[in-house]
This record gives C-alpha cells, structure tokens and sequence, in this order.
C-alpha cells in the first residue's frame, strides 16, 4: 500500500512491481473522512485482495524468508482465525534495548499473551508488525471500519476478535519476524504520544491510575527498598534484583545489566505515556501525519 507517499516510495514500489510480477501495489491519494490513515491503509489492502488469508503489517518490518508460509501454515493446522507474532525488537542504542526490555515484561505481565489461545481467557493479543486473519473471520468482525479511529487499532482488532469468540494464537518472532522500533529514547518518547492515550480509552483518569500502578509496581519498590528499608528489606531488594538479571541472562539478547535500568525505563515510559495524556488532553485532539482529530471525534462523539 502506498498511502500518499511525497517520497520515492511510488518509484521503488514500481521497480518491485517490475521485478516481482505477482506484487500488486494500490496507491491511495486521499484519506476519506473519518479515517486515521493507517487503519484506512489496511482496510483498502483487504479490499485489494480476495485471499482466504490477510496479513496486517507496518511497513518497517523485516521477514526471514520463510516466516510468512510457516505463519500461514500453523494458523491453518491449529484452525485459527488470528494469528499475532511479535516481533524481535532490534535497536543500536544500548539504553533504548534496555528500556525495550523493561516494556517487553510489562506487556508480558498485562497481556499475558500465553493465554490468549485459551478460550475461557479474556488474555488477547494485536501487535502492529503481525496481524494474520482469515478474511471470513475479519469480515465477521467488521474489518477495520469498525475500529478506523483508533490509533490502536492492532490491539483493539486483537481484543475484539478474542472477545468475540475468534481462535487466536500468540508466536515469537525471534529471528522471523524483526523490527527496529525506534532509534532514540527521544523517538520513542514522541511515538508514543499518538497512540497511548488510546489504551486508556481516553480517560485522563484512567491514564493516570495507569501510570500510578506502572511507578508503585515497576519503577519504585527496588530503589525504596534500597534506600529506605533495613537490612532485612535490602536482602530482599537484592535478591530480587538478581533474579531480575537471570532473567535478564535466559532471555536474549537481553543483556543482565538490563536488570539494573529497570526502575528508570519504568519512570522513562511513565514519564512518556503522562506527557501524552496530558498533552492530548491539552491539545485537543492527537496529529497523525499531517491531520489532526479531535477528541470528540476519536471518542465517536462527533
């Protein structure tokens, strides 16, 4: 899809085309009313083809060979209706994996995504990189027009379809399925500012309780426990953090002093996901691209 690109994206895309005869490429050059420009992309991707399996992709996204036909393949032999994979996040900074790392257990913990083939779970899945639906099953769902104003649109698409009753599945991606999500702390912190308020679903109260429970339960209680507590508390603080840079050891390419970043990534993405509260709140609405929407009308009220 190549969605009102102003670079050379149509050029490449039309060598490709050359090259590769079996590659179709739709251009879109307005975005309908209504409509965040990603979700519209996507949702015109599925119009463009009439395949029984649809994969939902960003852009940046870098596939071993193979990974496609091995999804394809395991969704049709476990009969799923979703398939999510997630990705193997790839970064030059040090800080910025090590920040990856703390957001990796966190959504770990929140999503539980080992659950999300369990029925009699509510644990689902959406990731961005890797939306694999079976186009019946999408079109039950609604397609994207029931979820073209969510900034989260990959997470929600996930919620809604398990919540529905879809059969999902969760796979890793290590070595598959890669992505340099962002280059700085700095990119990351205005990435997130388009889309994370929309987990809350708008609430400027809920955002915070979230941010209050991501500091009392992430980022607080080893530095508290260090500086504040008594001998007995420290023991306990240090055993925790070694068993935070095990983990940090059995899971590459994490690296063990990972363990040490984690009450600063913690403040970092709090820091970053109350900015964008408070910002979208303040401003009105979020920029995507170069149009801007209000809250009234991503909240449907408009």
């Amino acid at each position: 899809m190549n969605d009102r690109s102003t670079d050379r994206t149509a050029d490449i895309l039309k060598d490709f085309s050359l090259r590769y005869p079996k590659l179709q490429v739709t251009t879109i050059n307005t975005l309908p009313e209504g409509w965040l420009g990603k979700n519209n992309a996507l949702y015109q991707g599925y119009m463009s083809t009439t395949e029984e399996w649809v994969l939902f992709a960003d852009a940046d996204i870098v596939f071993h060979p193979d990974a496609i036909n091995k999804a394809v393949g395991y969704a049709v032999k476990q009969q799923l209706d979703h398939l999510t994979i997630l990705p193997e996040l790839i970064s030059r900074s040090a800080i910025l994996n090590s920040v990856f790392a703390t957001l990796s257990i966190m959504l770990m913990v929140d999503m539980k995504p080992w659950e999300a083939k369990n029925p009699k779970s509510k644990a689902s899945s959406g990731i961005g990189a890797f939306n694999l639906v079976r186009r019946t099953a999408y079109e039950k769902f609604g397609t994207h027009r029931r979820i073209k104003l969510r900034p989260d649109d990959d997470l929600q698409l996930g919620r809604i379809m398990k919540r529905e009753g879809f059969r999902q599945d969760v796979l890793a991606g290590k070595g598959a399925v890669c992505l340099e999500w962002y280059k700085s702390l700095g990119e990351l912190g205005r990435g997130v500012q388009k889309n994370s308020f929309s987990i809350a679903n708008y609430n400027l109260a809920q955002a915070i309780f979230n941010v209050i429970h991501m500091l009392l339960t992430v980022a607080l209680p080893m530095p508290l426990m260090f500086i504040f507590g008594d001998t007995t508390i420290r023991i306990m603080a240090g055993i925790m953090l070694v068993f935070h840079m095990i983990y940090m050891v059995i899971v590459p390419p994490n690296k063990w002093w990972y363990a040490f970043m984690i009450p600063f990534s913690a403040f970092f993405l709090a820091w970053c996901f109350l900015k964008a509260s408070v910002v979208t709140v303040a401003r009105g609405g979020i920029y995507w691209r170069d149009s801007f929407y209000s809250l009234k009308v991503l909240k449907g009220e408009e």
